[in-house]
């Protein structure tokens, strides 16, 4: 899929601070032909998702388009917290799972004890165990076969029926607008195609459509099974919602794709430009990098002390730390951040309640009748 010449390590992870601290931050769609051993050319969409908790909205997006999930173990570590709670999602989401052992050329990697591990915790046979190491390539063609023999095929309607494609993710691009993500269930869809985004109900003429590879790389046709990219006219981040079903604007499907859970921030932290100028060029930034992962929300806030800023929910303080520098090194703002909070309840004595993320905002301590905090209920696997 990839010329020797544009070859390197780390190659989907685009991102400057991914490839630092060695964690994927943002999912990566993948086209790529694979002829297997039988002699039949396949043509795999994949999608390479972040493991950490803080992103599993990303995960939790990805896992809406599959049919089916490789799950990467690492033989030298074994079974992490967050290999559980993904393979959960893969299971609620009826995704066929691969299980994969990885680094087992490590001379710390414990293979058997792993693979008892993914029998007991996960609760998946590993009858026919696949050992790998993405660092030599052993074993790598195996998994192949594998993703061609265990996962089917998409399911759909068909292509000469009204088109119906799942948005899973969007870019913005200074040039071209608003670049949408879709992964095509029904129907197929050209460049010069009018189409109308059934939930936020805008329309637009198709000017490109094709396929990552893994680069952008245009195609004639979008197929029924197929993911890939859309650019049309739309210029405003705000006009694509993730999750949504993009049609025919004639013609076309009424029928809604379900989409994805809601998810709701836990920590929030306020977000204010150091020069006063520069509140506008941060709301900017927040918006595009919004449109790119949907699992922050912000509002505007003021402070006494700090002025005209933004508070911004998380899902947690990874999270956190990866979107305030995202917006230092990206849109080159220079930010203060306020210390991460919850949201706690206040129970007032006139039998009231409110929520409330920012101490600011905590009534008088006279009609305060009990204030609660966020508890979890957490699982630990020994």
């Amino acid at each position: 899929a990839i010329d020797l010449r544009n070859l390197r390590a780390q190659t989907l992870d685009a991102m400057d601070l991914e490839r630092e601290r060695g964690i994927t931050i943002k999912s990566h769609p993948v086209s790529m032909m694979y002829t297997a051993k039988s002699g039949i050319t396949y043509l795999l969409n994949l999608i390479d998702t972040p493991g950490h908790v803080d992103f599993t909205y990303e995960v939790s997006r990805s896992m809406g388009a599959c049919e089916g999930a490789v799950l990467v173990v690492d033989a030298a570590q074994g079974v992490e917290a967050q290999t559980v709670a993904n393979t959960y999602l893969a299971i609620e989401n009826n995704l066929e799972i691969v299980p994969v052992l990885n680094k087992v050329d490590l001379p710390g990697a414990n293979v058997e004890d792993v693979t008892h591990q993914i029998e007991d915790v996960l609760g998946i046979p590993m009858d026919h165990p696949l050992h790998i190491s993405a660092k030599t390539g052993l074993g790598v063609q195996d998994v192949l076969e594998a993703v061609v023999a265990r996962i089917p095929p998409p399911t759909t309607a068909g292509r000469d029926v009204p088109l119906r494609a799942l948005v899973f993710d969007s870019v913005y691009d200074i040039y071209r607008g608003v670049i949408t993500y879709v992964r095509v269930v029904d129907g197929r869809i050209r460049a010069g195609d009018s189409v109308l985004f059934i939930g936020s109900g805008q329309t637009t003429q198709l000017r490109e459509v094709g396929i990552f590879s893994p680069d952008q790389k245009p195609v004639e046709v979008l197929d029924a099974g197929q993911v890939g990219y859309l650019v049309g006219t739309i210029r405003d981040p705000a006009d694509i919602k993730i999750g949504d079903t993009v049609t025919f604007a004639k013609d076309g499907s009424k029928e809604l794709l379900p989409g994805f859970k809601d998810v709701h921030p836990m920590v929030f932290s306020g977000i204010y430009p150091v020069s006063t100028d520069e509140y506008e060029k941060v709301r900017t930034g927040l918006e595009k990098l919004h449109l790119n992962d949907s699992a922050f929300t912000f509002h505007p806030e003021s402070s006494v002390a700090l002025g005209f800023g933004f508070r911004c929910g998380f899902l947690g303080l990874l999270h956190m730390e990866i979107v305030q520098e995202r917006l230092r090194r990206e849109f080159d703002l220079d930010i203060i951040n306020t210390h991460p909070s919850v949201i706690f309840k206040v129970q007032l004595r006139d039998g009231t309640s409110m929520e409330i993320d920012n101490p600011v905002h905590l009534p008088d301590v006279t009609r305060i009748e009990q204030i609660e905090e966020p508890l979890i209920k957490a699982t630990i696997i020994c």
